[in-house]
């Protein structure tokens, strides 16, 4: 029987070879990989096409929500099984529409680990049962008038865009982090500004914190 193949994408080298070890005992799981970000973790999951990636949330650089959006894009046959301390609904109903096959939380991680790994490469939905409460609670009002949220109304690469430029990343910085020319990045981030009725830096930057897009 083929093993399920795992990548591992997490900022902190010590965590990733508590994960190793963990899922090492499964005979069925194979880690092929690491990353130490999401850039990382989209660049290895294109040469080593894993089945599933277990994605932290917070990481430099490509975070693990905007690394997810691209996998998606790039890499369609691959999982996203996100694997994190933050439990907030926000972050939760991103990675869902995002098609994550999961959402894990690493305080339950243990024998509960190589079953949720299972359960997404057979192509469940995993959630942790605190996770999964989150999920449910009503959504805040977003105050718009009509309900909706305006960062769904950003495009996956906006939103890459959106998270990048409120850390403090320039133009440059942000071109390269996405592979794509100044000028791109530049349209991307005015873009962002105009869907979003922002008008410098620090509005943007309020903006993705009051969103959980980043955080302080």
């Amino acid at each position: 029987m083929a093993k399920i193949r795992i990548l591992i994408a997490d900022d902190h080298a010590l965590l990733r070879e508590g994960i190793r070890a963990i899922l090492s005992r499964e005979p069925d799981l194979e880690v092929v990989g690491e990353a130490a970000d999401g850039r990382e973790a989209v660049e290895r999951s294109k040469t080593l096409q894993p089945d599933i990636v277990l994605m932290d949330i917070a990481m430099p650089g490509l975070g693990g929500l905007e690394a997810a959006l691209e996998l998606k894009r790039d890499c369609p046959r691959v999982k996203v099984l996100v694997l994190t301390q933050y439990e907030d609904r926000e972050y939760v109903s991103r990675f869902l529409k995002a098609g994550a096959a999961g959402y894990v939380l690493k305080k339950a991680v243990g024998a509960e680990l190589a079953s949720a790994v299972r359960s997404a490469a057979k192509g469940g939905l995993v959630l942790d049962p605190q996770v999964a409460r989150e999920a449910l609670r009503e959504p805040e009002p977003q105050g718009t008038g009509d309900g909706s949220d305006p960062y769904d109304a950003l495009t996956d690469r906006e939103k890459q865009v959106l998270k990048l430029v409120a850390e403090g990343k320039s133009n440059k910085e942000v071109a390269a982090l996405l592979g794509v020319s100044v000028k791109t990045a530049m349209s991307h981030r005015e873009r962002v500004m105009e869907k979003l009725g922002l008008h410098n830096r620090t509005d943007l930057i309020r903006f993705a914190l009051k969103k959980g897009v980043i955080r302080d």
